[in-house]
């Protein structure tokens, strides 16, 4: 702060009322003070804050089961606890500026490291913190324009299996209703998925179905895949929360369904889910090795493991083709 105070040409108090966002600072002199704060790459300890506040500003929620609905989380919360480490969670909610908020803030309060699902396309404010000794993992995809160990599933895989299942059950019109493929893995099963129709002389008007997961969406893009002269026997699914509504649209009707990534529900429907299901347990015990060797070693290389994916047959991928 005293090397902003001189960049910036006014009194330390007044780099520690910006940094404290006090509104009574003039507009110019904060101006100036930012400038400061970029040209030298400062940033805020918040532990030091919180010594001389002594508030934190961060709240501990001791709930039954926060990582119920997130298998992936749940299983690094499980690793962590096993190597005597703590997880202390915040949801991005799939929005590129709060996620880069909440990092920014477990940057701050300097974490021995982060376990990052990234959002965002552009990830490059967390360079300064890399070089300053940030130990980051990726999970479920990697980040954007950085050089960071991550664990992925092998997505391409999923998809080819769950193809290569439905059409051994005689399906030839297979439809594929998927997440915006702005998301790493999106864009992975979707490419898979057009390439095994490529393979197999098949034609993609129609088959994939991409864009957010939202049910209005979801609903229009199942009714395209069953419509017209030439409609879908059987669909793959580019996620479980996809899975569920494109079973609720469908009814009844006798078509065969393949979702990714397996969920309680999944044993729930008639007949049960045929998924294709992520090992969330190697994924988040991986996770939590590869954060606790780079805190270990900040220079060894960067590792990207891929782990690999089954197919659950429950009955529902294995309807025939009418």
């Amino acid at each position: 702060m005293v090397d902003v105070a001189r960049e910036a040409g006014v009194a330390l108090r007044t780099v520690s009322r910006v940094v404290n966002n006090d509104s009574t600072v003039g507009a110019e002199l904060a101006e100036r003070v930012q400038a400061a704060i970029a040209a030298l790459d400062y940033r805020p300890d918040e532990r030091a804050r919180q010594l001389r506040s002594g508030v934190t500003g961060t709240l501990g929620a001791a709930v039954r089961q926060l990582s119920h609905v997130n298998p992936v989380l749940r299983a690094v919360e499980q690793a962590a606890r096993a190597a005597g480490l703590m997880v202390l969670a915040a949801s991005t909610e799939d929005d590129e500026q709060l996620e880069r908020r909440v990092v920014e803030s477990m940057c701050r309060r300097r974490f021995d490291g982060i376990i990052l699902e990234p959002i965002g396309a552009d990830h490059g404010y967390l360079l300064p913190e890399l070089a300053a000794g940030l130990s980051l993992v990726a999970v479920d995809r990697p980040v954007a324009g950085l050089d960071v160990d991550c664990v992925i599933s092998d997505n391409a895989a999923g998809i080819r299996t769950a193809y290569a299942h439905l059409r051994a059950h005689g399906h030839r019109r297979i439809a594929y209703v998927g997440d915006d493929e702005r998301i790493f893995t999106a864009r992975e099963r979707a490419a898979a998925f057009r390439a095994c129709v490529a393979e197999h002389g098949g034609t993609l008007d129609g088959a994939a179905h991409t864009g957010p997961i939202e049910p209005g969406r979801i609903r229009a893009a199942l009714a395209a895949a069953l419509s017209g002269p030439d409609p879908a026997t059987a669909i793959i699914t580019g996620n479980a929360t996809i899975s569920v509504e494109v079973v609720r649209g469908l009814g009844p009707a006798p078509l065969a369904v393949v979702g990714f990534d397996d969920s309680e529900l999944a044993t729930l429907l008639r007949p049960d889910l045929t998924v294709v299901a992520q090992d969330d347990r190697a994924i988040g015990g991986t996770a939590i090795d590869l954060l606790r060797a780079r805190i270990a070693d900040p220079s060894r290389p960067v590792r990207r493991v891929t782990v690999p994916v089954e197919l659950l047959t429950r009955g529902s991928g294995e309807v025939p083709a009418r």
